[in-house]
């Protein structure tokens, strides 16, 4: 009966409201945005696969977090693109409910993989000598392992509980992908329990993983100021500069739209737009400029990859 009375759903998605008519401009900087997240994302398993001396703890949740955000580019992408470059706005039941089950599935595993890495960073400063017998292999495969069925495992019964629900009214959505919250509000039934099941979501996984990573800085910091020349002190701290930026690159604009979904009412239906692709969107382009910047390794193998190409594009010029 419920896959009947669903039979030609569809939901309609949003763009940045206001500027239609320069969507396929728009579509532009998004389509550079999705080629630098994959080139850089991509480059970065590359670096990390092909150099014996970054095969250590540090860089594979480095890997970690380059897949988790080529997912989340992957996953937004399909609506994203159909929105701005050809004026699709509409996207079936069955999609939307994939889209964000892939969605949401990303975000807590790069949640979950940011607070892997806060403890790599705690375990490196805190119990230096101790690194290698605490981040083994088998550990790290464990762990990777239990990052992916948590995360997978939670939110399998989001999409099967809005499956059946029944829909009615406009449809219309308030972003340009599929997310939980959206969806469900516009359901025509009492959605108490989907909305308690999301709520224990966010708060057992982001809630957490947020509470846990804020704790391993609080530690990190008291190791740090233990040591007595601030030059190491710098050089210490200089380690975790990165992982910090990718923290507040994801947890920053997440907190901000949920604070206006919860309490801005008033807020313009752009600035909820603007702050989900803020989210979503500029992690998996960003976190790769920063890691490279601030990883001397990886830094030094890709400017060595560079010159390599530069010397044979060359030689085949001279040629």
């Amino acid at each position: 009966m419920a896959d009947s009375n669903h039979t030609g759903t569809s939901f309609f998605l949003t763009g940045l409201p206001g500027l239609e008519a320069v969507h396929t401009w728009l579509s532009i900087p998004l389509c550079a945005m999705y080629v630098a997240a994959l080139a850089g994302n991509s480059l970065i398993l590359w670096v990390v696969r092909s150099e014996p001396s970054l095969h250590q703890p540090m860089y594979y949740f480095l890997s970690m977090l380059a897949v988790t955000d080529l997912g989340l580019s992957a996953s937004t992408l399909p609506t994203m693109l159909s929105i701005y470059m050809l004026g699709v706005r509409e996207v079936a039941l069955d999609v939307c409910l994939a889209q964000l089950f892939f969605i949401h599935t990303f975000s807590i595993m790069e949640s979950s993989v940011l607070l892997a890495m806060a403890f790599d960073r705690f375990v490196a400063i805190s119990k230096p000598l101790h690194y290698g017998t605490i981040l083994t292999s088998p550990r790290m495969a464990r762990l990777g392992l239990a990052i992916v069925v948590r995360s997978v495992g939670l939110h399998i019964p989001a999409p099967i509980m809005l499956k059946q629900l029944p829909y009615c009214g406009a449809r219309l959505l308030s972003h340009s992908y599929c997310l939980h919250p959206d969806v469900m509000k516009l359901a025509c039934a009492d959605t108490h329990s989907n909305s308690a099941y999301g709520l224990f979501v966010v708060l057992s996984t982001l809630g957490v993983d947020s509470v846990l990573i804020v704790l391993s800085y609080g530690l990190i910091l008291q190791t740090v100021l233990s040591i007595a020349s601030k030059a190491e002190r710098l050089k210490t701290l200089n380690t975790c500069v990165s992982h910090i930026c990718a923290v507040l690159l994801f947890y920053t604009p997440m907190i901000g739209l949920s604070m206006i979904h919860r309490f801005g009412r008033r807020a313009s239906p752009s600035s909820r737009v603007l702050l989900s692709y803020l989210h979503f969107l500029t992690p998996p382009v960003i976190n790769p400029v920063v890691y490279t910047i601030k990883t001397k390794q990886i830094r030094l193998r890709m400017l060595h990859l560079f010159r390599s190409n530069g010397t044979g594009i060359r030689d085949a010029q001279d040629h």
